[in-house]
């Protein structure tokens, strides 16, 4: 999700909210049950979401495994805390 978000942040995860298109939320594939990862949701498809990464050139996303069981949606990134850009 570089880059949103980078490996090692800590986010608040609203589980079992329900996403809307462009949310980041919190993913399971059923191909890959013990792998949870953090994706850009983009709309809803049979089977779950369609979900996509920040960065196109390296993430493995909806294209690669099909729909997406969103478990939760992320609010907050805690850690490292965001800071104001000049």
């Amino acid at each position: 999700m570089v880059p949103a978000l980078r490996n090692d942040d800590i986010v608040l995860v609203r589980w079992g909210a329900k996403p809307h298109p462009n949310d980041i939320v919190l993913v399971r594939w059923d191909s890959r049950p013990g792998q949870l990862s953090i994706k850009r949701a983009s709309h809803e498809v049979d089977g779950g979401w369609h979900v996509v990464g920040d960065n196109p050139f390296a993430s493995t996303d909806s294209e690669h495994l099909g729909p997406a069981k969103v478990l939760g949606v992320v609010k907050a990134r805690l850690w490292p805390r965001p800071t104001l850009r000049p």
